[in-house]
């Protein structure tokens, strides 16, 4: 007898088999929810949103703005501060979001402080690996992003070592050189699909500053005394600087 050519979960002789019936409504039911999730998906990337980005400690950063900031770079890796935060609305509810930083050079220039004041020195160095800070909350929904009285990149770290092991957390930057964060929001539901959507960035000019191995400004060294409870260790050296004990 000539035998039909065999459908999976299918006995040609006989009703379904149970082990390959389950096997197909298995499969279905997989496809079935893939389906949905990407529905659900092109639907949210549909509905419309209105992103608005907002500095938090504006003021704070607005001072250090006026007396030229500066941030310290070590090989280890320094925190910024004031940190870099951020609150924002505008956006989808339902839509998942990645939010992301990083620091880009401000010109091509290269500087140096003197006579109390920051001036061009020459051309800028060769730039350094460009690295950016995924929020590790990311993705998240718009509502939850929303809700949040702030955004905080205050985990990434600024450090002048090229072989710096820390991929994901720290911004490799030059000494001397002038520096602009910047902040994007990107609509995707994976971290994996980052580079492949669209990004809304965002930059406030008052965040930019100048990387240092050690504060030049004795005004910046002393707000960031005034201002962070971490900078308290700071004592006078004789010299007209201020080193941390």
């Amino acid at each position: 007898m000539h035998r039909l050519p065999g459908i999976p979960g299918i006995n040609p002789y006989g009703p379904f088999s149970t082990p390959g019936l389950n096997h197909l409504v298995h499969q279905l039911q997989q496809q079935q929810a893939a389906a949905v999730a990407h529905a659900e998906e092109i639907d949210e990337n549909l509905e419309p949103d209105d992103p608005k980005v907002e500095l938090v400690d504006k003021a704070l950063w607005e001072e250090f703005h006026r007396n030229g900031t500066e941030m310290v770079i070590t090989k280890t890796g320094r925190r910024m501060f004031p940190g870099f935060k951020t609150k924002v609305s505008g956006l989808n509810p339902k839509a998942k979001y990645c939010m992301v930083m990083d620091i880009r050079p401000k010109d091509d220039c290269r500087y140096k402080y003197h006579n109390s004041c920051w001036m061009v020195a020459g051309k800028a160095d060769p730039e350094l690996p460009r690295r950016f800070y995924i929020h590790p909350d990311s993705p998240a929904t718009g509502e939850q992003w929303m809700n949040r009285p702030s955004i905080s990149f205050h985990k990434c770290k600024l450090t002048n070592n090229i072989a710096d092991p820390h991929v994901y957390g720290h911004a490799i930057l030059n000494s001397m050189h002038k520096y602009q964060p910047r902040f994007h929001i990107v609509r995707c539901s994976d971290t994996s699909q980052i580079y492949s959507r669209q990004w809304r960035t965002t930059c406030f000019p008052e965040m930019e500053f100048i990387a240092v191995t050690a504060y030049q400004n004795e005004k910046i060294t002393q707000l960031k005394i005034n201002h962070n409870p971490f900078a308290k260790g700071f004592r006078d050296t004789g010299c007209g600087r201020r080193e941390k004990r």
